[in-house]
């Protein structure tokens, strides 16, 4: 669990009246969990995982990949198929929504048009039952904590986007859930208030210590924020780790292109020592990567090697270097991409960082491009 200070932003009131971090649960574990609309085919199949206390969890996937479907069934809006999801080892099945005591931040925010923004981050204490005296404090606090303190009797016509998701973010937090839940909670933002939103969220977990389960199909989102992601694809986790283990070590040929930029490359094992592979591609190049498991000659894999792995000039005593043609150079602003295709006619994209512009190669030079075998990744296909 990671527990920290209140960072600025947190409103001083939310710690003084000791809610500096929130009551946690234990762990939750999906057991073999399915999920059909159609009883034909699964839009999750036989998920298994837990979500540790105090954690901020990602599901991270494409569209369609069954991460919201399993966040979904978590709140108590779907029921699965076949399979069990506990809470500190009770099953939670039986309970509905409500019952379940978790926090949940929607897309759209799911705010009510006709209350004050005051009334909307009450409303989960009202239906609570609460005492007036404790709403109105608590309220108070979460306006403060979201820094919203002076906006308590707008309605969410009168708020920006980002006014709004701090609006829900607080409905959400101040009942004090067991778990909160976030289905693609930035994704109608533009780019600042995405970031502005994102360190929001990370400064608020730290803070408070609760549970969070966080949906996205953005993977810088996914980085920036988790302590573990799980990739979603097909109603399947193909891997579960932590944000740079699922970079730099994806488990295959899917998740490495999934998360973040690759030089992805079919070929053929030619043989292998150790964690040591030759492959040979498709155009006839040879490389030397390492494999994350055993490997037999004849066998198809896929290479993968990120952009900012490559260099430009590298030295004579990289295992893997190579002559090209520089096609195309483009500056990004944090960073120069340069395209360099090899006489087989691979194109291979190279991330030269903001020290690029130093080095920025004129398209239709000559040059040299190369890579350690141990940033060189052979992986299932998959």
């Amino acid at each position: 669990m990671r527990v920290g200070s209140v960072p600025p932003g947190v409103s001083s009131a939310w710690k003084r009246d000791g809610l500096s971090r929130l009551p946690n649960v234990g762990r939750v574990e999906f057991k073999a969990v399915s999920k059909s609309y159609d009883g034909m085919s699964d839009v999750v199949d036989r998920l298994g995982f837990t979500i540790e206390p105090g954690e901020f969890l990602t599901l991270l996937g494409p569209s369609g990949s069954g991460k919201t479907t399993t966040l979904m069934m978590l709140a108590g809006f779907e029921q699965p198929t076949s399979g069990d999801i506990t809470l500190e080892d009770r099953s939670i099945l039986a309970l509905p929504p409500h019952a379940r005591n978790f926090g949940m931040v929607f897309q759209n925010y799911a705010l009510f048009p006709h209350l004050s923004v005051s009334d909307n981050i009450a409303f989960p204490l009202t239906v609570r039952k609460r005492p007036r005296a404790e709403v109105a404090e608590r309220v108070t606090q979460a306006l403060e904590m979201v820094r919203l303190a002076n906006f308590g009797s707008r309605f969410p016509a009168q708020l920006s986007g980002g006014q709004q998701q701090r609006v829900a973010l607080a409905r959400a937090l101040v009942f004090e859930p067991r778990l909160v839940l976030m289905d693609e909670p930035l994704g109608a933002l533009d780019k600042r208030l995405r970031e502005e939103m994102q360190a929001e969220i990370r400064h608020l977990h730290q803070a408070l210590g609760v549970t969070m389960v966080y949906v996205t199909h953005d993977q810088v989102e996914a980085m920036a924020l988790s302590d573990r992601v799980a990739v979603f694809q097909g109603g399947r986790i193909r891997q579960l780790g932590s944000p740079r283990i699922i970079r730099e070590a994806p488990a295959d040929g899917f998740v490495a292109q999934f998360v973040g930029d690759t030089n992805a490359m079919l070929g053929t094992v030619e043989g292998a020592s150790n964690s040591s592979v030759r492959l040979r591609l498709d155009d006839g190049i040879l490389l030397i990567g390492r494999s994350p498991d055993p490997v037999q000659p004849g066998q198809r894999k896929l290479a993968s090697v990120r952009p900012e792995r490559i260099r430009l000039d590298p030295p004579l005593t990289l295992e893997n270097v190579f002559e090209g043609i520089v096609e195309d150079a483009v500056y990004l602003g944090d960073r120069v991409s340069v395209t360099v295709r090899l006489p087989s006619g691979l194109p291979l994209s190279i991330d030269l960082g903001i020290g690029g512009l130093d080095l920025q190669p004129a398209p239709g030079h000559p040059t040299r491009v190369g890579w350690a075998s141990d940033h060189c990744l052979v992986l299932d296909p998959d």
